[in-house]
């Protein structure tokens, strides 16, 4: 079978530090290449990939900002789309844009939706909902406007994430910057808690940062910054607890099932996929508001550590995401 994955050009391909598309996209491609399918990665000339690199940009455009970022994604999409006649099937992992030329090709196109950024992008999903496929990253993410041919969680590379049965004692955020994400509750929980608290993650939103998590920063505060893959299972791993107070219907939630992994349950807001990749009670707790996340706190450590690290591996490993997106393929292939 011969596929063609089309990820985003934000980021480079794997990402160096934030990019959970990109991620999910590299490991899609790398899965696929290990159980011996031909696949080209259309990604930035910069990504690292077994298959074959296909690239008309040299750098993402969130990491060379003099740059135009619709400009790179026409460039981008419209490469693959001209050669779309040399593979059996499209994957992209790349929003609705390449939707938009899908109706001029014959090669079968799969979409897989990372969340809908605004209500606004519909129409165009609903445009091409019969002609091409599409899938979800978790059952909460459907929108009842379109029809879906699976749903397939986002997969993780499980040996990149070390299993920890012996946690420090300190509580983690891991995540944008963003009141979406909750940093500021989460320092609120530390705080009742009586708990060290380390932040990080990329700041998205200069202004939430200075006012809700500047000035609370101190010896139990700590912001780190963005963190790298290189270091994400030491501070996964390290953690008593991951706090994940969202505000938003998150679609899926790559730090939960990466915590997880390393053995760190997560004590989270019930909100969107959440209920979907938590075990409530067995991989971590949902909570509904900051004081609740305080109690569960204090309980956190009865979790058996191995029970997330075995549930975790079960549900969001790339070997299992890569089988149920071959079975995607076969079906579409099929019709």
């Amino acid at each position: 079978m011969k596929i063609a994955v089309l990820s985003s050009i934000a980021w480079r391909t794997p990402p160096r530090h934030y990019g959970p598309w990109e991620q999910v996209a590299s490991n899609i491609t790398e899965g696929l290449v290990k159980q011996g399918h031909d696949v080209t990665l259309f990604a930035t000339a910069d990504s690292l990939t077994k298959g074959k690199l296909d690239a008309v940009v040299k750098k993402g455009y969130e990491e060379d900002n003099n740059q135009d970022a619709k400009v790179l994604e026409c460039l981008h999409i419209s490469n693959l789309m001209e050669k779309s006649s040399s593979f059996d099937l499209i994957h992209s992992n790349f929003d609705f844009l390449p939707l938009t030329y899908s109706g001029l090709i014959k090669t079968p196109f799969l979409t897989t939706i990372h969340g809908f950024s605004s209500e606004r992008i519909l129409p165009v999903y609903k445009k091409y909902n019969h002609s091409t496929q599409y899938v979800s990253i978790s059952n909460s993410d459907r929108s009842p406007e379109l029809d879906y041919i699976a749903t397939v969680y986002n997969g993780l590379n499980v040996p990149d994430f070390d299993f920890n049965d012996s946690p420090e004692d300190y509580l983690l955020f891991f995540g944008r910057i963003h009141r979406d994400k909750g940093a500021a509750e989460a320092i609120q929980i530390a705080i009742k808690s009586n708990k060290r608290l380390i932040m990080a993650g990329l700041i998205q939103d200069t202004n939430y940062f200075e006012e809700l998590v500047k000035p609370f920063l101190n010896e139990q505060i700590q912001f780190i910054g963005n963190v790298g893959p290189s270091e994400r299972s030491t501070i996964l791993g390290n953690a008593l607890a991951l706090l994940h107070p969202i505000h938003f219907n998150e679609p899926f939630g790559m730090s939960v099932a990466e915590s997880m992994l390393c053995g760190t349950p997560v004590i989270a807001f019930n909100k969107g996929s959440m209920p979907e990749l938590i075990n409530d009670g067995k991989s971590g707790v949902l909570v509904n508001s900051i004081d609740e996340a305080a109690e569960a706190v204090k309980t956190i450590s009865c979790i058996d550590r191995l029970y997330c690290r075995n549930w975790a591996e079960s549900k969001f490993s790339t070997e299992k995401m890569v089988a149920d997106y071959i079975r995607v393929y076969q079906k579409m292939l099929s019709l």
